[in-house]
């Protein structure tokens, strides 16, 4: 029971369920289709686990923070994404606006099942004219990528010195 712990005693603060058993992954939207006509149902004792866990990509991290970054330069970081699922699966990034100084780079095309794909995230620090922030401007922006089940976000943060 979660409401006592190892020594049987009752918890005083509540059990934090990692996302793999609440049945979510964090910063994604899962999508209005599903289930894909194609392909049959899976029947077989080895994958009786639930219908989302057989398909999805999984990012790793699954947010990007630059720190402090000197305007005028560009910097670079790799993400993996994975495919965790039972069959090929396709996905699409969509390209960050000019004004964010993001660019995602990537070889398009299926993935299969347990392998990945590397994600180079570049940002050109540069802050928008007319703003007065001190000497300090802060970039953030939820880059969306496009799965066949669901959209994941992957934050991007960094701080711009001016």
């Amino acid at each position: 029971s979660l409401m006592v712990n190892a020594a049987g005693q009752t918890r005083k603060e509540k059990v934090i369920l990692p996302s793999s058993l609440q049945g979510t992954k964090p910063n994604s939207i899962p999508n209005k289709k599903t289930e894909d006509p194609v392909s049959g149902k899976l029947n077989t004792s080895s994958l009786a686990t639930r219908r989302q866990d057989l398909n999805g990509f999984h990012l790793i991290p699954p947010r990007v923070t630059f720190g402090v970054l000197k305007e005028g330069c560009t910097y670079a970081t790799t993400v993996i994404i994975k495919n965790v699922g039972v069959n090929f699966s396709r996905f699409r990034v969509k390209q960050p606006p000019p004004h964010t100084g993001l660019r995602v780079m990537y070889t398009p095309g299926p993935v299969a099942a347990g392998l990945h794909v590397e994600l180079e995230i570049e940002i050109f620090a540069m802050v928008l004219e007319g703003r007065d922030t001190g000497g300090l401007e802060e970039v953030s922006h939820d880059i969306e990528i496009l799965t066949e089940t669901d959209t994941l976000l992957l934050p991007v943060r960094a701080n711009i010195l001016c």
